[in-house]
């Protein structure tokens, strides 16, 4: 894993999804092709939002078609997926790297933060337990912009002070 690449950056070396598949081992179908181009260009998007996409692109395709989809992918290593929780889990094709994500506590958007401090992984936990530790994980919580100039959103984030997270 690179630390601090780009957006969009993926593990196979090309952005063009048909040699991704191909050289991740997987067929090259419509529905994959569907799905990678939709979620390079929207990223964090739901199992629910990616079967819309593709159902307007491609007509009908199967709920669970769907999810074979993100699930071979994501076990390519074509597709990351992230689970914040109390929100759906998301997927997105930013896979190389050890990128962290802000999540909105209220309405769920997701932003990439890129990792900012040393190699991958940027943050070290204070035992290993005998782990190979090469990656972290780290989610952000707070409210989007979006959020915030709503009337109820709170002004003041120590209010939400959740067990484990803040």
């Amino acid at each position: 894993m690179t630390p601090n690449a780009p957006n969009g950056t993926h593990a196979v070396g090309t952005n063009d999804p048909r040699e991704r598949l191909r050289t991740a081992g997987l067929r090259v179908t419509r529905p994959r092709l569907a799905v990678l181009r939709w979620l390079t260009r929207h990223p964090h998007a739901t199992a629910d939002q990616v079967a819309t996409a593709v159902r307007r692109q491609l007509g009908s395709v199967s709920t669970q078609a769907i999810y074979n989809v993100l699930n071979a992918c994501s076990g390519a290593g074509l597709l990351r997926r992230i689970e914040p929780a109390g929100h759906p889990a998301r997927f997105e094709t930013r896979t190389a790297d050890n990128h962290h994500h802000l999540v909105c506590r209220r309405c769920g958007r997701t932003e990439d933060v890129d990792c900012v401090y040393g190699a991958a992984p940027c943050l070290s936990p204070s035992t290993t337990h005998g782990y190979a530790v090469d990656e972290a994980e780290v989610v952000f919580w707070g409210y989007c912009p979006d959020c915030r100039s709503s009337a109820t959103a709170p002004e003041d984030p120590s209010h939400h002070h959740e067990e484990g997270r803040s």
